[in-house]
């Protein structure tokens, strides 16, 4: 009974979290209450934002460990209000953007009493707010920042005249990023299956998860979450080039 309670509240507090997020000027203030993410100011040299499961941890430590210098990078707190703040502002600006369902079932298995319906609304909710200024961020698809994360750092160069140094994407650096990662979550869980929902680097376990919920994504009452995310996706997909 608790249990479910929770779970309810849980959900609720969720939706409300996501629609809350489209609105700077009230996600903003409320951002810098709760203190979760790095919000911008006025030392940020960029800004590193994406729907959760969006490699968002992976790309700001080994876009930080590139840069053998102090950098200050303004990232995590997953809200497009922190994007269009930032871009307001003129901070240079990468968006990172990962397949809808690949994605939004890593947030179910990570948030487990959020549904498969929020998380997809949640991942609408992002990314349409952006649409209308895609021309004035980076976009960097999953794939890119996956595998060649120098590329994109590359573009980030190229469209707002820095100088960012970029990744060096060996295999052996990407290990030094995921050997972070790990022991980040090691310290604050105290299961092997918390850690496998959490952890941010590749895990066999939680791809197990995610396929025994990839039925549920494709049910038929989902398929306009899935086609109005999916067209979101291909859009800033295509503008990341």
């Amino acid at each position: 009974m608790i249990a479910g309670v929770r779970g309810l509240v849980s959900r609720g507090l969720y939706e409300a979290k996501t629609l809350v997020a489209m609105h700077p000027a009230i996600a903003m203030p409320i951002a810098r209450i709760r203190g979760h993410g790095v919000l911008i100011d006025q030392r940020t040299d960029i800004l590193i934002e994406g729907y959760p499961r969006s490699a968002n941890v992976f790309t700001t430590t080994a876009f930080a460990m590139a840069q053998g210098r102090p950098v200050q990078v303004a990232h995590n707190v997953h809200a497009p209000a922190h994007v269009i703040a930032a871009v307001r502002a003129g901070i240079p600006s990468l968006v990172l953007v990962r397949e809808p369902e690949d994605a939004v079932l890593r947030v179910v298995v990570y948030k487990q009493n959020v549904t498969i319906a929020q998380a997809l609304r949640a991942y609408v909710r992002f990314y349409r707010p952006l649409l209308p200024c895609r021309h004035r961020f980076v976009v960097g698809p999953f794939p890119d920042v996956t595998t060649n994360l120098g590329a994109v750092i590359r573009r980030v160069n190229e469209r707002f005249g820095t100088d960012f140094a970029e990744f060096d994407h060996t295999a052996e650096n990407a290990q030094v990023c995921f050997d972070a990662m790990d022991r980040h979550w090691r310290a604050r869980v105290d299961s092997a299956e918390l850690l496998e929902r959490y952890v941010n680097r590749p895990s066999e376990v939680r791809r197990r998860w995610v396929a025994t919920l990839a039925p549920a994504y494709r049910a038929t009452d989902l398929r306009h979450l899935r086609y109005e995310a999916d067209r979101l996706h291909a859009v800033l997909a295509e503008a990341g080039g």
